[in-house]
């Protein structure tokens, strides 16, 4: 019996819909290539969606989201003046990807920072600290913490604007994450950095506390703790100590996009948000607003959240791996996208569609 998936196509905003073509490109392939067939479903989502329909998440959108087996999401966000003509509540962030996290719970983020060594040279950093390459798991909290919490603002009795953000956790909401955090480690080197800020917040010592009566579930896990402020600089001087690391929301905020810097470009790290009944697949960067519809925007966090989604939703780790080897080989070819452009122009750089057509071609051979 044909194995068929329903997958929930949110293309998003600026170059969302050119990336998202390239995927699908490469999705089409592995249906070929397994047997199983994938039912795509495309709805709007994002700050296009506000003005096609007056919602950022439409309710035929989220429709479509509870049907699909998966949701494959693009960047979404407008342009400065385009997003100032959009209710502050509607804006795609607030209107559209907290709800969509909420809706399903997606409460543990998934992002790889790997640049295996034949792509080091991407990396702005010195060629002695990513010798070897660069290959770490960050595991972030999504639907907790400060973005979530409750929210105040007003005038004060002094007349003076204010505003009051509440950073809330309970311990089921860390334990939850610390068993995804420790059996990525069992997966893996078996090594858990755990990121806080304990000398500080509050949250953070509950956060430590409850990891410590999570631990002794996972015996050959080795825990290392490490300030937020000073994992900042430990990524930057030595990356490599890094194998998985778990963390709150704001700081895995932070720290994923450190990490993207580390591998030159945010267009090098796909992600997934995975919750108990549904996961959806995301590239960890921006729109772009100022490049799109130019058939120039790096299609590889894309494709490769299509080859995370293969591997957590469906179970297919080894065609999961086939795409990431693909996208490998057509990088270690000599080829580029803009964003990881050579200033000594040692690579060819290429566009969108040929690096998908590239990808492609090394899945058929």
């Amino acid at each position: 019996m044909i194995k068929k998936y329903t997958i929930a196509m949110l293309e998003g905003d600026c170059i969302g819909p050119e990336i998202m073509r390239e995927a699908v490109k490469v999705l089409r392939v592995i249906e070929q290539q397994s047997g199983v067939t994938f039912d795509l479903q495309y709805a709007p989502f994002g700050g296009k969606a506000y003005f096609d329909t007056g919602k950022a998440f439409p309710d035929e959108t989220k429709a479509v989201c509870d049907r699909a087996d998966a949701i494959v999401k693009g960047p979404i966000g407008l342009s400065h003046a385009d997003s100032q003509r959009i209710p502050v509540d509607e804006q795609p962030e607030r209107g559209a990807l907290l709800p969509l996290r909420r809706r399903y719970n997606t409460f543990a983020n998934f992002r790889p920072v790997y640049l295996p060594p034949e792509l080091a040279h991407f990396s702005p950093l010195k060629a002695r600290v990513v010798e070897g390459g660069i290959d770490m798991m960050m595991i972030r909290e999504l639907v907790g913490g400060l973005y979530f919490g409750r929210k105040e603002e007003g005038v004060n009795a002094e007349g003076k604007r204010y505003v009051n953000e509440v950073l809330e956790y309970d311990e089921d909401q860390i334990r939850q994450i610390m068993h995804i955090a420790f059996k990525e480690s069992r997966k893996r080197k078996k090594v858990l950095h755990n990121i806080h800020k304990s000398n500080v917040l509050k949250s953070s010592v509950l956060w430590n506390a409850v990891l410590d009566e999570v631990a002794p579930e996972y015996p050959d896990v080795v825990v290392k703790h490490a300030i937020v402020d000073a994992a900042a600089t430990a990524l930057v001087l030595n990356p490599r100590q890094f194998d998985v690391m778990v963390m709150e929301n704001m700081f895995g905020d932070i720290l994923s996009d450190l990490g993207g810097g580390l591998l030159g470009s945010l267009g090098l790290m796909p992600s997934a948000c995975v919750g108990p009944e549904k996961a959806y697949y995301e590239p960890s960067h921006g729109s772009a607003p100022d490049i799109a519809g130019k058939g120039v925007a790096n299609p590889y966090s894309m494709i490769g959240s299509i080859a995370l989604m293969l591997e957590k939703s469906f179970g297919m780790e080894k065609e999961a791996q086939q795409i990431m080897n693909a996208m490998r080989k057509v990088f270690g070819s000599g080829y580029t996208t803009a964003d990881l452009k050579d200033p000594e122009g040692k690579s060819q750089v290429i566009g969108t569609a040929e690096f998908g057509d590239k990808v492609v071609a090394a899945l058929l051979h």
